[in-house]
């Protein structure tokens, strides 16, 4: 049933093998490797390549990786137990040479693993056969609950926070002061019928009591109304509704302004009344170069000053929920769950996505479970280091993505450099559009930038304004005549695909270098939409795929790129779809130190993020600094 079982050290060293296949899966190990264990997502319990599923154990008292290969198409239940099971008896075994690290003895364990192996299939079988049975409801999570539990308690135990009206306990020989009740409400006292009058028979009193209580309710006995004043004129009295008069806002406008507010072309030989556009030229030659690294925050950078300083803080920082490991010989999962409980909390609060916070602090789990610390600085600085070292591997970039170096090799060949931009509706792709144009120019490089959203009104004219600006800062005199930056539209409603496909071949005849597609704003949910953009790469096959997204997203943006990754690799009906390459991540001077939104997108796609926008100007383009992302998710 199983394919393979490999057992080797973390620095690459195989020191015993089981190969049930005559397959080659050492490629699919090495995908392990690479994808998750170097790229810090431990926290996946399971990873598939090709046709395998394989499955892992870390063992970091001697550096050791279990890893269990078998076909995708099965479910075997007793993987779990037969990694545990070889994990605990190869340590035992081999407990010797694994402390004096020789690794290049003989490790004989193919009789035990064969005896392991039979024990955890006849578990699962068991297993599977075995009824199974409702648990009843003191076996739940329910029952263990009370009201008490339930009830959040701010400070510890404090007597404020309960609800007065609860009696208490009261402790032995304590005498409780007693607590006034308030006095109920008394209850209205039925009216007593009236007595009929003598000489009146019991039918006559009835009805004259029913005739009373008509002319109480026709208004004509008992006391008798007050006329109600008139309304004055103003509030419309007088006999005659008076009309509401129409508020006039300060500086509304009218009819009368619209001539002096319309901008459009004249036409006719006419002058255009258009406001003629004044360049800010400081911004000229800013962006030379590579783009300049994020800022990094120093006020927050001494987080093991703080830590160790004997001064007493609010909260200690983040790692200063620790403290309830001082002391612990062996961190174990248990007493590591709790506190890495609390640090998810941290991270969601900071905008990571709830299920990326979770396989965050399991893959820490795993990093941390059978680490030997004593005092507290050692468990707080191990910890730290830890998640800082997680962090700033998920945001290294898998791959380094250099545009100037792979437009230049472009240009050599002869070709131009086609980038496509797309994400979810109003996350800023044609203002960041703008922002990487005046980056290429600024290095040189003409741009002609594709109009391919055919849906949104006003896309085509805000491109067409980005264009003139920019030909504006880089008029054609300073480059020898050439236009640098160029508008390829046909206006709405036409295919997206077949612009960009023109765009592409309009550019390779006028000798442009890069070609920009600004695609329409599409939920990731709208199947059409989706299909689309699909057929938009599938046809045009551009050098690269940048997905937009906002820094301000939370949860959201782990299925953003899930369903943008998924349909594109559906749509492509290709064996080696075209997906995102790289992100651009806007709105990132908005969100103060809630960073998260860049570790859930690197987390799911694994692709690095190329840009960050932090502005409204052209110049307002960074690089991701991890070092920077995570000092401002550890405050």
């Amino acid at each position: 049933m199983l394919d393979f079982f490999v057992i080797f050290t973390k620095g690459g060293i195989v020191l015993w093998c089981f190969e049930g296949t005559k397959d080659l899966f050492a490629p699919s190990v090495n995908a392990l490797v690479k994808s998750v264990l170097l790229q810090e997502r431990t926290g996946i319990s399971s990873f598939t390549d090709a046709s395998w599923t394989l499955k892992y154990r870390l063992d970091n008292e001697f550096d050791l990786v279990f890893v269990v290969g078998f076909q995708k198409i099965l479910q075997l239940s007793y993987v779990d137990k037969l990694l545990d099971d070889v994990q605990r008896e190869f340590r035992d075994k081999f407990e010797n040479l694994l402390t004096e690290h020789s690794y290049y003895q003989r490790f004989s364990f193919d009789s035990r693993f064969a005896q392991l192996q039979t024990v955890a299939e006849q578990w699962g079988q068991q297993k599977a056969e075995a009824p199974r049975t409702m648990r009843s409801f003191e076996q739940s999570q329910k029952s263990q609950k009370t009201v008490a539990s339930m009830i959040e308690k701010k400070g510890g135990d404090n007597k404020e926070n309960k609800k007065p009206g609860k009696d208490k306990k009261k402790k032995k020989g304590a005498e409780a002061e007693p607590v006034a009740k308030p006095a109920p409400a008394p209850e209205p006292e039925p009216e007593p019928e009236p007595a009929p009058e003598p000489g009146m028979s019991q039918e006559d009193q009835i009805m004259a009591n029913r005739r009373k209580m008509m002319m109480k309710m026709s208004g004509g006995g008992g006391k008798k109304k007050e006329p109600k004043s008139p309304k004055s004129p103003a509030a419309g009295g007088g006999g005659k509704k008076g009309k509401k008069e129409a508020r006039i806002w300060a500086l509304s406008g009218g009819q009368k302004d619209a001539a002096s507010l319309d901008f459009s072309e004249a036409g006719d030989g006419k002058e255009s009344k258009r406001p003629e556009f004044v360049p800010d030229t400081s911004m000229v030659g800013a962006m030379a170069g590579n783009i300049q690294d994020m800022e990094v925050d120093e006020e927050s950078e001494p987080e093991e000053q703080q830590s160790a300083a004997p001064t007493k803080q609010k909260s200690g920082g983040v790692f200063g929920m620790f403290k309830s490991l001082v002391g612990s010989k062996t961190i174990t999962k248990e007493n590591v769950t709790p506190v890495l409980n609390q640090l998810k909390d941290h991270l969601v609060g900071k905008n990571v996505a709830a299920d990326i916070a979770a396989k965050l602090c399991d893959s820490i789990a795993l990093k941390l479970e059978g680490k030997v610390l004593g005092t507290f600085e050692g468990v707080a600085q191990t910890v730290r280091q830890t998640l800082v070292d997680s962090l700033v591997q998920i945001l290294s970039p898998k791959r380094r993505i250099d545009i100037l170096r792979d437009v230049m090799a472009a240009k050599q060949s002869g070709r131009p450099y086609v980038v496509a931009f797309c994400g979810v509706n109003g996350v800023g792709k044609s203002t960041n559009l703008a922002k990487i144009c005046f980056w290429l120019i600024e290095n040189g490089f003409s741009v002609l930038i594709a109009a391919c959203d055919t849906f949104r009104a006003g896309a085509v004219e805000q491109l067409r304004t980005h264009t003139r600006h920019l030909n504006a800062l880089h008029p054609p005199e300073k480059h020898g005549g050439r236009q640098m930056v160029q508008l390829y539209e046909k206006g709405y409603g036409k295919d997206p695909a077949g612009i960009a496909n023109d765009a592409i071949g309009f550019a390779r005849e006028s000798r442009v270098d890069v070609v920009l597609i600004d695609t329409a704003g599409r939920m990731q949910d709208n199947e059409p939409l989706m299909r689309a953009l699909g057929k938009l790469i599938k046809v045009n096959e551009p050098d690269l795929v940048l997905f937009v997204g906002e820094a301000l997203v939370g949860n959201e943006a782990v299925d953003q790129l899930v369903k943008f990754n998924q349909s594109l690799a559906d749509h492509s009906a290709s064996d080696r779809p075209h997906t995102i390459d790289g992100i651009v991540l806007t709105k990132f001077d908005t969100i103060d130190d809630k960073v998260g939104a860049a570790i859930s997108m690197t987390y799911v796609t694994g692709q690095p993020i190329v840009f960050v926008g932090c502005g409204q100007t052209y110049t307002d383009l960074r690089n991701l600094n991890a070092r920077a992302v995570v000092t401002s998710l550890m405050k």
